[in-house]
C-alpha cells in the first residue's frame, strides 16, 4: 500500500467533491487477479534540484505492484521531475542533480555500479508526446527497444502481435506492419510507444501526461489499456485530468509547490482523495478552487 509521510499533518474533513468521487467508487473492477507481487517500488527522501534552483523536497512513496498511481497538481510542482527521477532521467538534464533513494526490489537504483541502461529496461517510460521512430515501421518501432538493449527473443512475430494487443493497437494496425509508424493518428502513435515499452517487458511503466495531445476516443484507448497493463506491472501517471485520475487511478498523490520546491501534500486510495481529502489544499484542488 501507498503510505503517506509520517510527518503529514491530518486536519478535518471537508466537504465531499461528490462527482469526482462517484468516478473513482464507480471504477470498473478488475477482470482477472493481478500477476504482479508485492511492493517492487520505493522513494525515499527525493530531492531536485535544476542547478541552484530545488525544485523537489523530501518525497517518500511506496507504489504497490499490480496498481495505477496518479501523480496530480499544478504545473511546476515537480511530477515529471519527480518521474524522471524514477528512472534515472532526471541526471542526464544539464545542471540536474538528486537526492535520496529510488528501491525497486528493495536495491537502490541509483547504488554505485549500476547499470543505467538495465534499469530503463525494468522501469519503462511513456511521454507527453507521442515519440515514434519515423524512420522505422510500425513493427519495427515496437522490436527497436530489443535491438538496442541486445536482448534475443525466440519469436519476435509472437511478441509483436503480443505488445500490440496489449497495447490495445493490434486489430488497428495488423494488415500493414510495415508502415512507418509516423503514418499512424496521435492516440495511436501513442498506443504504438505503449507497446514499444511492452516489448521489454518492463516492471513499471511511467507515464507522464500520455492523453494530453489526444481526443478523447484516443484518450478512452489508452486509459483501458492503462488498466488492462496494471495486473501485470506498476504504473505510474502523471496527469491534470482530475477525472481521469479519478477512473484510471487506484491511489492518488496530490503535490504542491506553495512558494518554494515541490511537495507531496497527501497521498492515499483514490476514492479518498476525491471524497475525503485530509488536507484542505488537496480539496481546494481537486474541487477546482485553484491550480
Amino acid at each position: 500500500m501507498i503510505q503517506t509521510p509520517e510527518s503529514e499533518k491530518e486536519m478535518s474533513t471537508p466537504a465531499q467533491p461528490s462527482s469526482l468521487a462517484s468516478v473513482a467508487n464507480a471504477k470498473a473492477p478488475r477482470t482477472q487477479a493481478s500477476t504482479a507481487q508485492g511492493t517492487g517500488l520505493e522513494t525515499r527522501g527525493i530531492h531536485a534540484w535544476f542547478g541552484k534552483n530545488h525544485v523537489l523536497s523530501d518525497i517518500n512513496l511506496d507504489f504497490t505492484a499490480g496498481s495505477v498511481t496518479a501523480l496530480i497538481g499544478p504545473s511546476g510542482c515537480g511530477k515529471s521531475t519527480f518521474i524522471r527521477t524514477i528512472n534515472r532521467m532526471h541526471e542526464f538534464i544539464p545542471g540536474a542533480a538528486m537526492a535520496g533513494e529510488v528501491r525497486l526490489d528493495g536495491k537502490d537504483i541509483y547504488a554505485p555500479g549500476v547499470d543505467v541502461t538495465k534499469i530503463r529496461l525494468q522501469i519503462g517510460m511513456v511521454f507527453q508526446k507521442p515519440n515514434p521512430f519515423p524512420s522505422m515501421t510500425i513493427g519495427e518501432n515496437v522490436l527497436s527497444g530489443l535491438k538496442l538493449a541486445q536482448l534475443k527473443v525466440d519469436n519476435k512475430e509472437e511478441l509483436l502481435e503480443s505488445c500490440l494487443v496489449r497495447a490495445g493497437l493490434w486489430n488497428e494496425v495488423k494488415d500493414r506492419l510495415d508502415a512507418h509508424g509516423g503514418s499512424l493518428s496521435g492516440g495511436q502513435q501513442q498506443r504504438l510507444c505503449i507497446a514499444r515499452a511492452l516489448a521489454v517487458s518492463p516492471q513499471v511503466l511511467l507515464m507522464d501526461e500520455p492523453c494530453s495531445a489526444l481526443d478523447p476516443g484516443s484518450t478512452l484507448r489508452i486509459e483501458e489499456t492503462i488498466r488492462e497493463l496494471s495486473d501485470s506491472m506498476t504504473i505510474v501517471i502523471v496527469t491534470h485530468n482530475m477525472q481521469q485520475a479519478a477512473r484510471v487511478s487506484d491511489y492518488t498523490a496530490f503535490f504542491l509547490s506553495d512558494g518554494g520546491p515541490g511537495e507531496m501534500i497527501e497521498v492515499a486510495r483514490t476514492s479518498e482523495i476525491f471524497s475525503q481529502p485530509k488536507d484542505q489544499r488537496t480539496e481546494n484542488y481537486v474541487t477546482g478552487r485553484f491550480g
